[in-house]
């Protein structure tokens, strides 16, 4: 029979649970783990800082719906992962994060790598964390950070492997393997709740469907499409749910923010929404009414319960998985005839578009500098309806959420609360190992591309051909402008960039690169990027003086609430 030793334990587990990829960067505490994946044939994918492999990690869950994993290493391994699993937690996507560790008899004495306790440092910021004590749990505790991780709300889970049990030996006959790492079944909606949601749909005169990351962590398979076209129901999604409805589909509305640009007057907001694992925060919302009117009523379906009646009274909170509540939910519907909603489709519809009537004349004019909305709408031309669509930066993200369209699931990777920079490379690369066989483009601010700047060498040693755009307008652009709009234009502090050649600091790695000034020449350079096939850094100069709208409402919100009244203190006055 032979024996294994603990890191090929922990490849074994994972190859049960059908996970045969994971991102990472070298360190001696891993070997065992190395070789044993080496072995089996997984997908190794070596990145150049561990904030970056556990990032990639979070994009590899985001655009495939399945767990990602990081494997890294101890001491400053561990802490350099910090604010990747932090970026999951905040955004509940199912994440496991393998640490090395010293010796765990060697505990107090100054180790390499050790000193600090790193269970400690990862338990606020996990849903579980925990240290493999001895080889023989490898197993059991694999699988059970696994589903920790994917049951319930996901989140990352932390797993720590010293490195003398990453090393032991055990017999093989003596290892005991568990059989399952999900539960059978999922939480499913009582037949009064469905009721009572058909009941409120079907009177309402304009219902809306919001989708989260709930839904697309959920096994919808075609009962969204089906429920939407039978009610007539128009559907909105958050940057996790992008793509579970085509943006083309008539039923398709885009961003949950759109809600806020409906005429209140004509036709009106939502009179009742179906709120399918979306949380109430910010970009849904909160517990304002300019998305969701407070006369509306409010149906929230979640798979856990303490997010029901966050931030706003619910007027029907259903525990359940969303997928299993859009099966029920399109059972019953076809049980009724459906009003057609013509109107209310129509208005929900030309409100998703406001944003290429507001810029349509920048596209027409094609003024340099560039409008950071024509970058986007070449981008958006340029990307065929197979194409993964990355965007990271304040500014740029928004600009590339208003001009994009997403027509599949797992297409659209972007920001989510804890709005972290620097996400865009990693994500892209996730997805580019995810989908050998589509194009992904990245587009990131000049300020979000400082952070893992040194990705496009990972890039080009595992030959992912992804196209990396960079919105160089010379400022951290939300904050830059937010300082404008509060203190007035000259009292910038702390928010201004150079115009770096960002396209030759890439070429360096071996990318194909390019310096976009003029408008006219930004699809030709995208066509020559996407005809390259190698890894390619696209340095666009874009107007700096553009606010985004996000920006200005975004200060306007804060305005209310009193945020910005320091500007009339003596002490910020020029």
């Amino acid at each position: 029979m032979g024996d294994r030793n603990g890191g090929e334990l922990l490849v074994q587990m994972l190859d049960r649970a059908e996970i045969r990829q994971f991102f990472t960067l070298h360190g001696g505490h891993l070997d065992s783990i190395f070789m044993a994946a080496k072995k089996h044939g997984f997908c190794m994918t070596d990145m150049r800082h561990e904030q970056a492999a556990v990032q990639a990690a979070d994009g590899w869950a985001r655009t495939t719906g399945k767990p990602g994993v990081a494997v890294v290493t101890a001491g400053p391994g561990v802490a350099d992962a910090m604010s990747g699993i932090v970026n999951a937690y905040v955004d509940a996507i199912p994440l496991l994060v393998i640490g090395g560790a010293g010796p765990a008899d060697e505990d107090e004495r100054l180790t390499l790598a050790g000193g600090f306790d790193q269970v400690a440092l990862m338990a606020p910021v996990t849903k579980w964390a925990h240290r493999i004590p001895k080889i023989e749990r490898v197993p059991d505790m694999v699988a059970q950070a696994l589903r920790i991780a994917t049951s319930g709300r996901p989140g990352p889970v932390y797993l720590e492997i010293p490195i003398d049990v990453a090393f032991a030996r055990i017999e093989e006959d003596k290892v005991v393997w568990p059989r399952q790492t999900q539960p059978n079944t999922r939480s499913t909606p009582t037949p009064e709740a469905v009721q009572t949601t058909i009941e409120w749909l079907h009177s309402a005169e304009r219902p809306v469907i919001l989708l989260g990351g709930g839904a697309w962590f959920s096994d919808l398979g075609s009962h969204l499409l089906d429920f939407a076209e039978r009610t007539q129901i128009p559907v909105y999604s958050n940057s996790k749910a992008h793509g579970l409805i085509p943006a083309d589909h008539p039923l398709c509305c885009r961003n949950i923010m759109n809600l806020a640009v409906l005429d209140r007057d004509n036709p009106g907001g939502p009179d009742v929404a179906l709120i399918l694992g979306a949380r109430l925060g910010l970009f849904t919302g909160g517990s304002e009414d300019r998305m969701l009117p407070m006369d509306a009523r409010l149906i929230q379906v979640d798979i856990e319960p303490e997010e029901i009646g966050r931030n706003r009274d619910i007027d029907l909170g259903i525990h359940s998985d969303s997928g299993e509540m859009l099966r029920a939910l399109d059972t019953a519907a076809k049980e009724r005839d459906w009003p057609q909603r013509t109107d209310w489709i129509t208005a929900t519809k030309q409100a998703s578009e406001i944003y290429s009537l507001m810029f349509g004349n920048e596209i027409s004019e094609a003024k340099t500098p560039i409008h950071p909305y024509v970058m986007a709408d070449a981008i958006s031309q340029a990307a065929g309806r197979d194409t993964v669509l990355v965007a990271d930066g304040g500014g740029t993200a928004f600009w590339m959420e208003m001009a994009c369209q997403v027509y599949k699931r797992g297409h659209w990777l972007s920001h989510g609360y804890l709005a972290q920079l620097g996400t865009g490379m990693p994500f892209a690369i996730a997805a580019q190992v995810a989908h050998p066989d589509k194009r992904v483009i990245c587009v990131l601010g000049d300020g979000a591309v400082g952070f893992n700047f040194a990705e496009f060498d990972t890039m080009v040693r595992h030959q992912l051909p992804i196209i990396v755009v960079v919105n160089n307008d010379q400022q951290w652009g939300m904050s830059a402008h937010g300082q404008d709009l509060i203190y007035g234009e000259g009292h910038r502090v702390v928010t201004d960039l150079n115009d770096t050649r960002y396209d030759l600091a890439a070429a360096g790695f071996g990318c194909h690169a390019e310096h976009v000034v003029e408008p006219g020449d930004l699809l030709p350079a995208l066509e020559r990027a996407l005809a390259s096939g190698k890894p390619a850094c696209l340095n666009v100069v874009t107007d700096p003086k553009v606010i985004s709208p996000v920006t200005l409402a975004l200060i306007d919100g804060a305005s209310a609430t009193g945020l910005t009244d320091q500007s009339e203190d003596p002490q910020y006055l020029p």
